[in-house]
């Protein structure tokens, strides 16, 4: 039988090749808040989505009871949706502000929260926090994507003292800059030649999925090699 993989932020970008690396050996659903583009790439790749808004706990609660109800349990959850922002902290926008430390910051704690009891009462799962460089490092002019990328490292690194005892891993990803839509999706020209192909990255986590479950990666960093 199949692992059940859900994906946050599965519609695009890494989510998309997350998804596309391990359809063929994993039930995979994807979760975006677009439905008419979710639908369609659900249909593209060959695999199973529900419609969830990650800021929102209620959209996060029936996703997953949805899932549930389809596949009888959940292995791994991936969470991968998360938004860009940049900029002085002064110049940014106070509404986008909060949107961006509701998508990256509440978004994995909300999926998490209403998927661990399943993973508990199975003794088993796989947790994937799609992290950032920005979890380590600070930069001027990215005050607020520091914020929620290094509350995730926090977040990942509690959390896997917390579930240990139940069996259920926890590793936190930081990727470098990707070769994705991110950036164009916000207007922002950005030479992206020096990016990392996602597929890596998916492939990577594929590895760390096939590890025996008793074999947890507790963090790890991947980027692109520059001159």
């Amino acid at each position: 039988m199949k692992q059940i993989v859900v994906i946050s932020g599965g519609s695009d970008g890494l989510g998309k090749a997350i998804a596309q690396q391990l359809q063929k050996k994993y039930e995979v659903i994807i979760l975006s808040p677009t439905s008419s583009k979710l639908s369609s790439v659900a249909k593209e790749i060959g695999v199973d989505f529900e419609k969830c808004d990650v800021s929102n706990y209620k959209d996060c609660s029936d996703a997953i009871n949805n899932i549930v109800k389809r596949y009888k349990s959940i292995d791994v959850l991936i969470n991968n949706a998360g938004l860009w922002i940049q900029d002085e902290l002064d110049d940014n926008d106070p509404e986008y502000i909060k949107k961006v430390v509701k998508v990256n910051g509440l978004g994995p704690v909300y999926l998490s929260k209403v998927t661990i009891p399943v993973m508990k009462k199975q003794k088993s799962g796989t947790i994937v926090n799609i992290n950032s460089q920005g979890g380590f490092y600070a930069k001027g002019e990215r005050s607020v994507y520091s914020l929620t990328k290094w509350g995730l490292t926090g977040f990942s690194k509690s959390l896997q003292l917390e579930l240990a005892k139940y069996s259920i891993r926890v590793t936190d990803v930081h990727p470098g800059k990707m070769k994705t839509r991110m950036f164009e999706k916000m207007g922002i020209e950005k030479d992206m030649s020096d990016g990392l192909d996602p597929k890596y990255v998916a492939q990577i986590i594929e590895v760390i999925l096939r590890l025996p479950a008793e074999v947890v990666v507790p963090e790890l960093g991947i980027k692109y090699i520059t001159n």
